[in-house]
């Protein structure tokens, strides 16, 4: 099957980067104006301007779609979510107005053991539909593959449960998925004194079962204070690695936590949060192939301070932006809304803000050399705004959808028409 797609006002990302974009890399977008991009069996076969295309076709393929005065641009990557989850926790953020802290939230029963529990009684099935409807909403808002965690199970049963929905996901989604073992995400009740108890559960019981069924591509840990520390996350991720998965680490989200150090340390494709980072952090990321992932939503939903991008770009790191998708600090899969915080909030260029949530997301999911960029032989999963003025315009009008039609692997999944 062939499609094309003629008389684009702009296509945006037309490059084919073989790492990470980082520094003064990051704003360089490359575009073409008047343009037009062919797709053939869900990859991109062939693009270029108008004035190419008429000068060297003498036809057109049965299905054109025509998109003047529209941009094209590269599906969003969304490198970091949790959207296997049992039901909402907004009673948390009313708790929250009325002045509760985290800690006092959680004492009462909430944060991420009230979503074990919520997840604990519900079924498989049910978790895959709520899961199933939460991936058609983000794709259709543009985002074009995920990474999806486990760790509101935290125990053998459940976190193999949710391992095995995400599982089923990948099969049956045309999304790219790719999963991550999140079991020491806190600690369970029943292990609230037994610290090493609960790690060396991890490690016994559920790794072994994890890499024997394939169950998931990477492991995490949320390298906290009063969660993991440094020591703890790097043995955790040691025994993943020994079972063939591959770190990425929650890290620097409320404190200092040495998240960043023991990443970079343990060679992890990307190091998620950084809202609090100081000089050391931001050098030790800077000079590793380790990706730092921006999640503005979490930042947001928390009333935190934003993560400090500009001093991370210009200190030279590899960025990505994702959304954190989650009940409890990020409950918004919307990738457009991540790229408009990134610019309003956190100072990045536009440029900066899409190349972050398209290239370099796929390279934070080892997928670089077939998403996040306009290049021949990359997945046709790409986005189709309705008629906009210009690249900014994208973040400026937040709130407000500028996609007419996503295609994952070039057939169209939904249209704003």
């Amino acid at each position: 099957m062939k499609t094309l797609i003629k008389n684009i006002k702009r296509l945006v990302g037309t490059q084919d980067p073989r790492s990470p974009l980082r520094g003064s890399e990051l704003a360089m977008l490359p575009a073409l104006d008047d343009a037009f991009l062919l797709i053939e069996d869900g990859v991109i076969s062939d693009f270029g301007t108008m004035q190419q295309f008429e000068a060297d076709r003498s036809y057109e393929p049965p299905q054109v779609i025509n998109a003047t005065g529209r941009f094209v641009l590269p599906a969003w990557v969304d490198s970091h979510t949790h959207l296997v989850f049992a039901g909402s926790r907004e009673e948390e953020m009313v708790d929250k107005i009325r002045g509760f802290s985290y800690a006092e939230i959680a004492a009462r029963g909430g944060g991420i053991l009230n979503s074990a529990s919520r997840l604990h009684a519900t079924s498989e099935d049910q978790l895959f539909i709520s899961a199933w409807e939460r991936i058609r909403e983000i794709a259709s808002m543009g985002t074009g593959a995920v990474e999806i965690k486990s760790g509101y199970g935290l125990t053998v049963e459940d976190e193999l449960k949710i391992l095995r929905v995400i599982k089923k996901l990948k099969q049956r989604s045309s999304l790219p998925i790719r999963s991550t073992f999140l079991g020491a995400h806190t600690y369970p009740a029943t292990f609230k004194d037994d610290h090493e108890g609960y790690i060396c559960q991890i490690i016994e019981d559920m790794l072994p079962v994890i890499a024997a069924d394939g169950l998931a591509d990477y492991i995490d840990v949320f390298c906290e204070q009063g969660f993991f520390s440094p020591e703890e996350t790097e043995r955790i991720c040691r025994a993943g690695m020994y079972h063939g998965l591959k770190p990425r680490i929650h890290a620097n989200q409320l404190n200092l936590s040495g998240g960043v150090q023991v990443g970079v340390k343990l060679g992890a494709i990307s190091v998620d949060h950084l809202e609090t980072m100081d000089d050391d952090a931001i050098g030790t990321l800077a000079h590793s192939d380790t990706i730092g992932t921006l999640l503005p939503n979490a930042a947001f939903f928390l009333r935190m301070p934003f993560q400090p991008a500009r001093q991370l770009i210009d200190a030279g790191c590899a960025v990505a932006l994702a959304s954190d998708y989650n009940p409890g600090s990020a409950p918004s899969g919307n990738m457009n809304l991540v790229v408009s915080m990134a610019c309003i909030q956190m100072k990045m260029l536009p440029e900066e803000a899409v190349n972050a949530a398209t290239v370099n997301g796929a390279f934070a999911l080892e997928w670089g050399s077939q998403l996040g960029s306009i290049a021949k032989g990359k997945k046709a999963n790409l986005i189709i705004t309705k008629p906009i003025p210009s690249l900014a315009w994208l973040p400026y009008s937040f709130g407000r959808t500028a996609i007419d039609t996503v295609l994952i692997q070039g057939e169209p999944i939904i249209s704003g028409k």
